[in-house]
């Protein structure tokens, strides 16, 4: 890396983020309070992240022209989401850096690659195989047993692209819900409950790691993450070590989510990773009312060249999405004591969608 990419940028810098959902959103003002403004790329019209940028193109990922200018106009480029076409990262990366790096993106796209990776840092994870039809789905079940989960190996999210399989015989059923997609079977886990842990990475190294969470998912979605999360003192150490291991493995700037189940002890050390996300995380939303620099500050931080916030947790929190008509309850929630309300901007309420979440202040600590 020459000396002037490793240069940290200057307030008035630009930043470039792909994508204008709510990490986007939040993004950017996280950067506009360390005097940066932002530059948002996104196909749909009126995006949340647009609200509060300075800039927004409105185009598909496969406009090159408009991916080009969008590169010209800006310092440095992040994402809020990981399916990003790849050959629009060519052309938005032969102008301006992309951080985290395009490793980072294209192992977390697959999660036949993700797991790979996973695997060889020695790290465990569910049992996995990949399914190109019937007949390697059958092999699959008879190799890892049921119940399993079959999910497709890219694109799935919250819930979408998977099927269980609680018997051989639901095989068939499972393998027309992927219609046609490749897939992965993963083998059922016996597990207590989740953990993530949100870590960032620096330019120049430096690692930097929050508190684990414990989550809670309602039909695949996540629904609450409360701190502390329920792990011994070595688990917990695991628990950062082990992203650390990936942030440093993927010469990762910026921040990355990692979700990890937890489970009886003398299995793995108890932790088995789930996945990995290469941005800010639904999971770690709680920064924003349990520390002085939260995750999207700590991600702007990373990828601008700064040096890394401190993430010491100084209050136990419990985040909670409002999803779909949850957010009918914001006039209540607005008379709690001890409550952060951050809601999106979305104009259409749907069942399953992302409206806002709440950080609850639990008790301080001294």
């Amino acid at each position: 890396m020459t000396d002037a990419l490793r240069r940290p940028l200057a307030p008035g810098a630009t930043i470039g983020i792909l994508g204008g959902g709510q990490l986007g959103r939040m993004l950017s003002v996280a950067a506009s309070r360390l005097g940066f403004q932002c530059h948002i790329y996104e196909p749909g019209a009126a995006p949340p992240a647009g609200h509060v940028a300075a800039r927004v193109t409105t185009a598909p990922y496969n406009d090159l022209d408009a991916l080009r200018a969008f590169a010209q106009s800006v310092d440095v480029i992040t994402y809020e989401f990981e399916n990003v076409p790849t050959a629009s990262l060519d052309a938005l990366e032969a102008i301006r850096p992309i951080r985290p790096n395009r490793r980072a993106l294209a192992v977390s796209q697959e999660r036949i690659a993700e797991k790979d990776f996973l695997t060889g840092l020695g790290l465990s994870t569910a049992p996995y195989a990949r399914v190109t039809d019937l007949a390697t789905l059958n092999a699959a079940i008879e190799r890892i047993g049921t119940p399993a989960i079959l999910k497709t190996t890219r694109l799935g999210y919250d819930g979408k692209g998977q099927a269980r399989i609680m018997t051989p015989a639901d095989a068939p059923a499972a393998w027309e819900a992927m219609n046609g997609a490749e897939a992965v079977l993963e083998g059922f886990i016996d597990f207590s409950h989740e953990v993530s842990v949100i870590a960032a990475r620096g330019l120049d190294g430096s690692v930097a790691c929050y508190d684990p969470g414990e989550n809670v998912h309602r039909a695949g979605i996540l629904h609450t993450t409360t701190l502390p999360a329920r792990l011994s003192p070595g688990q917990r150490t695991d628990a950062v070590l082990i992203a650390a291991r990936i942030l440093n493995a993927l010469d990762y700037v910026g921040v990355l989510g990692v979700e990890l189940f937890v489970t009886p002890q003398g299995q793995t050390g108890g932790l088995i990773v789930n996945e990995i996300a290469p941005r800010v995380h639904n999971s770690g939303h709680w920064t924003q009312a349990g520390c002085a620099v939260d995750q999207f500050e700590q991600h702007i931080r990373a990828i601008a060249g700064w040096p890394l916030g401190d993430g010491t947790r100084y209050a136990d929190v419990v985040m909670e999405n409002l999803i779909g008509d949850d957010v009918a309850q914001v006039p209540d929630l607005a008379r709690e004591r001890n409550t952060q309300i951050h809601l999106y901007g979305k104009a259409e309420v749907k069942p399953g969608r992302k409206m806002g979440h709440v950080n609850r202040v639990i008790r301080g600590l001294t």
